[in-house]
C-alpha cells in the first residue's frame, strides 16, 4: 500500500457522492447503503481518512461482508465473510448458474466497465448488521466497492504491477 495523502471527510464525500449518485428508482443502486458504511467508519474511526494505493494482490486480501447477492436465491458471501479472493474462486464455482439464481448481482458485476473508481475501504469491521459476524475483524475491510472488486478479478485486473486508487478509514496518521 502506497499512502498518498491524508483527505477530509468532507471532500472524500463530495468525490463519492459525485461518483456514486443515489438513484432510488435504480434496483441495482445500493449507493445509498455504500454512504452509510462510509458515515459508519467516519464515526466509528474518528474521522481519519486516506488516500491510498493498493496493488493488485493487496485487493484480493480485502474483506468483504455479508451479502446475499443482491436478494438471489444464493447467498454469495456468509455472515462470517470472505476475502475478494475466496469470494472470487466462489463466484467462479457458482459462475453457470449465477446469472439465473442472482440476476440483479449478476447484472452488477457485468456493469463494472466504466473507468476504476477507488474503492472505499476500513481498517476494522463497522459495528452494523453485515459486518456483525465477520471472523477477520481487522485488516481493510470493505466499505464500498464490493462488486468492482469481484469484477475487475474476473478481468484480470488486479495482478501485480496493476494499482487501485482507495481511501481507507482508520489508517494512523504518518505524523503521529
Amino acid at each position: 500500500m502506497k499512502t498518498l495523502e491524508a483527505v477530509s471527510y468532507d471532500a472524500l464525500m463530495s468525490r463519492f457522492t459525485r461518483e456514486h449518485p443515489y438513484d432510488p428508482c435504480d434496483e441495482a443502486n445500493s449507493n445509498d447503503e455504500a454512504a452509510a458504511h462510509i458515515h459508519d467508519a467516519q464515526h466509528v474511526l474518528g474521522g481519519r481518512w486516506h488516500r491510498v494505493l493498493l496493488e493488485g494482490p493487496e485487493v484480493l486480501d480485502v474483506v468483504l461482508p455479508w451479502h446475499l447477492g443482491e436478494d438471489g436465491d444464493v447467498e454469495l458471501i456468509p455472515p462470517a465473510g470472505l476475502t475478494v479472493a475466496a469470494a472470487a474462486i466462489r463466484l467462479a464455482a457458482l459462475d453457470a448458474t449465477y446469472a439465473q439464481t442472482n440476476p440483479l448481482c449478476a447484472f452488477k458485476l457485468t456493469r463494472q466497465t466504466h473507468l476504476a473508481r477507488p474503492l472505499y475501504l476500513s481498517t476494522r469491521a463497522m459495528p452494523t448488521r453485515d459486518y456483525a459476524a465477520l471472523t477477520v475483524r481487522e485488516g481493510l475491510v470493505h466499505l464500498d466497492g464490493l462488486h468492482r472488486m469481484l469484477a475487475w478479478h474476473r478481468s484480470g485486473l488486479l495482478a501485480p504491477g496493476r494499482w487501485v486508487e482507495a481511501y481507507v478509514a482508520g489508517l494512523p496518521d504518518e505524523s503521529a
